[in-house]
């Protein structure tokens, strides 16, 4: 068993942290970004993975310079959300969780690009750190398929369960027992982090690339002036491109049956399943339709919003 240092933040990175400790690797310190201020009264909540280590009793810290002096014989970092600088690589060695098949989608958001790349496969890879943007040499790979309606929150979770998996494999015989890893190949893509306003519903997009952007769990457009997330969507039938009937992008073309509200896309047209107008609880489509008194001909995404 190895003496580890772990570096993760989000829920994402809790699954791998439990599985090493279940193992029986030793944990000699946990580094997570600091607790942040949330709600109305302010109060510091810490990250998953900090709250996670607590409960097993492990030493956390917010400080990454920690790692240096903490006696591990080995770094593992999971959705950190920092780069990690070379002067701490030189001290200790790393290995790094990533949620994409490198050297396909390098960098902070590689689930949602490869959502919105509309992508059938992605995977997870254990590679060695570097101090280049996940360009280290490969220690194992997994591949997992893309369902044509999975979530980025369901995707992540079971990346993250496949992800710890295959680091308990890589790290089952030891540290030294670690070879060098096998070299990228391909040609590299890059995951940069998303722009808020990359989260606007475009309505006048084709239907497919509207819902894959409500496959990001933070969708929005406006109706009426405010701001109203879309939670869940699906597919429907619309009229054909090119027929003078067709309703213009945005469109409500339909209130829709007990479920949903229909409406119209650049091609296409997607139902609205579930949403949240800005200040009220998530609900069903068909119940916000009601309290709105929604009827068809009104439009999304039209009016200017602050929110």
């Amino acid at each position: 068993m190895a003496r580890l240092a772990y570096l993760g933040s989000p829920l994402a990175a809790v699954a791998p942290l439990e599985a090493l400790v279940a193992a029986g690797h030793e944990i000699v310190l946990v580094v997570s970004r600091a607790d942040a201020r949330r709600g109305r009264g302010g109060e510091r909540t810490p990250s998953p993975v900090k709250q996670a280590a607590l409960e097993l009793g492990l030493p956390v810290s917010d400080v990454l310079d920690d790692v240096a002096g903490s006696g591990a014989e080995l770094g593992v970092v999971v959705a950190y959300g920092r780069i990690i600088p070379e002067r701490i690589l030189d001290v200790l060695a790393m290995v790094n969780v990533h949620f994409s098949l490198l050297p396909r989608w390098r960098g902070a958001a590689p689930v949602e690009r490869a959502i919105l790349a509309g992508d059938t496969e992605t995977g997870v890879c254990v590679m060695r750190l570097e101090a280049g943007l996940d360009t280290g040499p490969v220690l194992a790979t997994a591949a997992l398929a893309i369902g044509p309606d999975e979530h980025a929150r369901e995707l992540v979770e079971r990346l993250s369960v496949r992800g710890a998996a295959l680091l308990g494999d890589v790290l089952a015989d030891g540290v030294a027992a670690l070879g060098p890893g096998t070299a990228q190949e391909g040609e590299p893509t890059y995951a940069a982090k998303l722009d808020p306003d990359e989260f606007r519903l475009r309505w006048d997009e084709p239907a497919e690339a509207v819902h894959r952007v409500v496959r990001l769990d933070r969708a929005w457009t406006t109706f009426r002036g405010e701001r109203l997330r879309v939670l869940e969507a699906r597919r429907a039938a619309g009229t054909p491109a090119g027929d003078d009937r067709r309703p213009g992008p945005g469109t409500v073309t339909d209130a829709g049956d007990a479920e949903g509200v229909v409406v119209a896309c650049g091609s296409g047209a997607i139902e609205l399943v579930s949403v949240q107008p800005a200040g009220k609880r998530p609900m069903t489509a068909a119940d916000w339709r009601r309290g709105v008194r929604l009827t068809p001909g009104e439009r999304l995404g039209e009016e200017d919003t602050d929110g």
